[in-house]
This record gives C-alpha cells, sequence and structure tokens, in this order.
C-alpha cells in the first residue's frame, strides 16, 4: 500500500494500492475507493445502496448531496443520469483539493462542488432539489450539526414536494434509532430502512408528502432500471418492500389515491 498524502491527525488523507486510490480520516476505516480504470463504478457497497432512490425517483431535476469525499456519487450520478444537475456541499477544502485525484469532473452546468457548511446551506435554500443524499462524516464519524432534529426538519424543507432523502447511517445502533426517529418526526411515516450488502451501514430512505410504492411497483422499477443502473436496484426493492410490510401503520404498502 502506498499512502499519497496525509496531513494533522484527524485530516483525510489518501492511499493506493491495486490500481484503487481510497480516501481515509483514520486507517480503520474507508470513506471513499475508487478503481482507477473504472473511476465512475460504485465500489462501496453502501454507495450503491443509496442508489435505491432511483426506485422513488428515477430521473430526478436536481441532486444535493452533503458530503463530497471521493465524489463516487457525484461522478455516477454526473455519467448515469444525463438530464440530472448535481450539487455537492463538502466543508473540507482538503477533501475538495483531492477532486482532480479521484477523477471528479470539472463544475459545468450539471456539475457543482460548493466549499460550504452543508447543514446552513440546506437551512438557507428550501426546495432546491428533487433527491437529497447525506453522507457527511468526519474523523469522528457524524457531526453533531448533522445529527439534530432541526438539521432533519431543514433536510425535509429543502426538498420538492414528492422528493427523496437518503442517508448512509454509519453509527451505533443506539445513534442509528435515534437518526431514525427524527427522520420520521421530520417526515412522518415515509420513512424506511434498508441494510447495505454488508451490514456494516443502514440507509435510510424518506419520501416528503408522498407514500412509497407497492412492492410489486418497486420490482417492476427495479426491472425497468436494471439495464441502465448496474446498482443492485432488485435487491434494494426487496428490502424497501420488507422494510414497508413491517410498517403497516404508514400505509405505505399502497399507492397514494388519485383524487
Amino acid at each position: 500500500m502506498k499512502r499519497l498524502r496525509q496531513n494533522a491527525t484527524g485530516q483525510p488523507f489518501l492511499c493506493q494500492e491495486r490500481g484503487e486510490v481510497s480516501l481515509h480520516f483514520g486507517m480503520a476505516t474507508v470513506q471513499s475507493r475508487m478503481r482507477v480504470a473504472t473511476p465512475d463504478k460504485l465500489m462501496l457497497d453502501y454507495t450503491r445502496s443509496m442508489m435505491a432512490f432511483l426506485l422513488l425517483a428515477a430521473e430526478p431535476r436536481h441532486i444535493v448531496m452533503l458530503g463530497l469525499g471521493g465524489g463516487s456519487l457525484a461522478k455516477y450520478c454526473h455519467a448515469h443520469l444525463p438530464h440530472t444537475r448535481f450539487t455537492a456541499l463538502e466543508i473540507s477544502p482538503e477533501v475538495i483539493a483531492m477532486r482532480d485525484l479521484f477523477a471528479i469532473p470539472a463544475d459545468d452546468d450539471r456539475l457543482q462542488v460548493l466549499c460550504v457548511d452543508g447543514a446552513a446551506w440546506l437551512h438557507d435554500n428550501p426546495a432546491c432539489c428533487d433527491v437529497l443524499l447525506l453522507d457527511g462524516f468526519d474523523a469522528e464519524g457524524l457531526p453533531p450539526a448533522l445529527c439534530c432534529q432541526s438539521f432533519f426538519d431543514d433536510c425535509a424543507a429543502a426538498l420538492q414536494p414528492g422528493g427523496v432523502l437518503v442517508s448512509n447511517i454509519w453509527a451505533k445502533d443506539s445513534l442509528r434509532d435515534v437518526l431514525v426517529q427524527r427522520l420520521r418526526q421530520s417526515f412522518g411515516e415515509h420513512v424506511a430502512t434498508i441494510l447495505a450488502e454488508d451490514g456494516e451501514n443502514t440507509i435510510a430512505l424518506a419520501s416528503k408528502q408522498t407514500a412509497m410504492p407497492c412492492a410489486a411497483t418497486l420490482q417492476e422499477r427495479a426491472r425497468q432500471l436494471t439495464p441502465k443502473h448496474a446498482v443492485g436496484l432488485s435487491r434494494s426493492a426487496t428490502q424497501l418492500a420488507q422494510a414497508l410490510a413491517m410498517a403497516p401503520r404508514a400505509g405505505a404498502l399502497h399507492e397514494p389515491a388519485t383524487p
């Protein structure tokens, strides 16, 4: 393994090994991983699970992501959702400075990387997006500012009606349960969780003011989208349907009634 760059304690650094580049805050965990030969491929299982938002919003107009990391999701969406605008909010200039090493495309009319406090930006930009991806971590894990109830209220306000939030929750079970409860406080009962492939990351999905689709609809959407998106959508559809079936009070197994 070749360590490419390391700053002060707690600052991000890169490692290169066997044709892959990875982003770390410490050697115990990997924040992002890229295969140099295929920079748009989603290498980490939790990133593939976060793409489950496609089952709820297949062609969003604007995606906002809090936390750039190595840009895996930004690159994938830029390459595979050609009609979608993508804005990444990253508080660390050190992370942004590594964007060329992770083959993140330059900013254009469809991709923008902003060096901002993501929580503050969301608070100041209501109704700004159709999909909101939360993947903001530092060396200590989830920052407190991204865990409080007011933050999730701002996330709900940042979405258009019918918009979708997807949150990567990598935390102890006790904190995970608190965060899911806070999501329910902000989004009502239109919240479900699935596990990434290795089971270490919980992915929470929340729909604003709209009940989630029934199991049959989820599977049909996965079937239609899989030729374009090889990110395990059939597995995600099954998991999401199972999660919704365990929450009958949400009314999530039925499509919204037609007025």
